[in-house]
């Protein structure tokens, strides 16, 4: 059967695309040596399950789980329950507590790397929220994850930016949750362009305000975190604060559309990577990574730069329905048998979006069957009335 597409672009018109633009990518094997590589993985929907798809939309346990081994077998680490598997947008704390059990017992029966999000999601933000209910929240969920033998990311606090009344309320509640935890725990700055509810997270909107108040926490508990991920996209504000960081805390980058350089890093330092674009590139990540281990800047290179116009073809605005473009890829590639999500979210992006991403994914090389993806394709374009 021909590969060759009728694909639909912006004003109606239709154009023709054959796939196999770039070799596709041989997916590597072992561990990373030179970075910490987490892929913020998604959650596979259950299209069967005879539920409200909207408000009750249910978990496929065993191909949620089969794609977090496939990201482990080639060295990457796994960040669960975060906003990458719709965490506070379809997945409620109820449903990331039983991901992040079950995903914590099979990281330890394959010898994968782990950290889960605690929040406070179960916390609906409002006038009357006090910070000893944030604090409560956090500790709740701190507790959780921490009982089932996790590492901690802690994620930021929608209840929080809505109650706080400056810097000084961060620190508290920062400090009373670090000087807790039993091992070191990884913070989450998420900026508004993922997630509106945060804008002035730190008690500042002035993003080198907020950053000081960032940098006051986690200098005054350095032995507490392990490192901090920043989800600006902005690139020089990661490297300046990556520079002002205590010696022992890393920096795990969270930009989608900088992360080829931030990782490579610089005469001063790297980042390492906490990166929801990890899921939908993980070949070509892990393969890149496997390449600096080796010393290979040029074959590091030649793998991440075509994956850029990818992710931020995906990120683009409105940059919270990344998500739908993430579990497209996974479907493409084999990894689920459909194109659903948790609360329809699959409707978040157009068909025409959808036709450039899989033209990026194939110009990068990951599309890793590539008959398999054109006749996937074929589907969602009948689908979404393309003839």
């Amino acid at each position: 059967m021909s590969r060759e597409l009728r694909l639909p672009q912006a004003g109606g018109s239709l154009y023709s695309y054959t796939p196999g633009q770039s070799a596709v990518i041989e997916l590597p094997k072992g561990p990373l040596k030179s970075r910490i590589a987490f892929s913020a993985a998604h959650v596979v929907c259950d299209p069967f399950a005879d539920a409200d798809p909207l408000t009750n939309a249910q978990i496929d346990w065993d191909g949620t789980l089969a794609y977090r081994r496939h990201l482990w077998s080639l060295g990457l680490a796994v960040a669960e329950a975060m906003d990458t598997a719709q965490r506070g947008m379809g997945l409620d704390w109820i449903r990331a507590q039983e991901l992040i059990r079950r995903s914590i017992a099979e990281a330890k029966s394959v010898g994968g790397k782990i950290a889960s999000g605690a929040g406070t999601d179960h916390l609906a933000p409002g006038p009357h929220v006090t910070l000893e209910q944030v604090e409560q929240a956090y500790e709740e969920q701190v507790s959780f994850v921490e009982g089932h033998g996790g590492q901690v990311i802690l994620m930021a606090s929608r209840a929080l930016a809505a109650c706080a009344k400056g810097p000084e309320d961060y620190e508290r509640v920062y400090g009373r949750i670090l000087s807790q935890v039993s091992q070191p725990v990884i913070l989450h700055w998420l900026g508004d362009m993922f997630d509106p509810a945060l804008a002035g997270y730190w008690g500042e909107k002035d993003l080198d305000a907020a950053m000081d108040v960032c940098l006051r926490v986690i200098r005054n508990h350095a032995d507490k975190v392990d490192g901090i991920k920043i989800s600006l996209l902005d690139d020089e504000k990661e490297i300046r604060m990556r520079r002002l960081l205590p010696e022992s805390v890393k920096m795990y980058t969270g930009d989608d559309f900088n992360y080829p350089s931030l990782i490579r890093g610089d005469e001063q330092g790297y980042s390492h990577a906490l990166l929801g674009i990890f899921d939908a590139i993980a070949p070509a990540a892990a393969a890149a990574i496997h390449a600096l281990d080796a010393g290979d800047e040029a074959r590091y290179n030649e793998l991440l730069e075509p994956t850029v116009a990818l992710s931020r073809h995906i990120f683009q605005k409105p940059t919270y329905a990344y998500k739908t473009g993430i579990v497209f890829m996974a479907y493409l590639n084999g990894h689920q048998n459909h194109f659903r999500m948790i609360g329809g979210a699959e409707g978040s992006r157009s068909i025409v979006h959808l036709s450039e991403l899989f033209v990026l994914a194939d110009k990068a090389g990951l599309l890793v069957n590539p008959d398999l993806a054109v006749q996937r394709m074929r589907h969602v374009l009948t689908l979404a009335g393309v003839q």
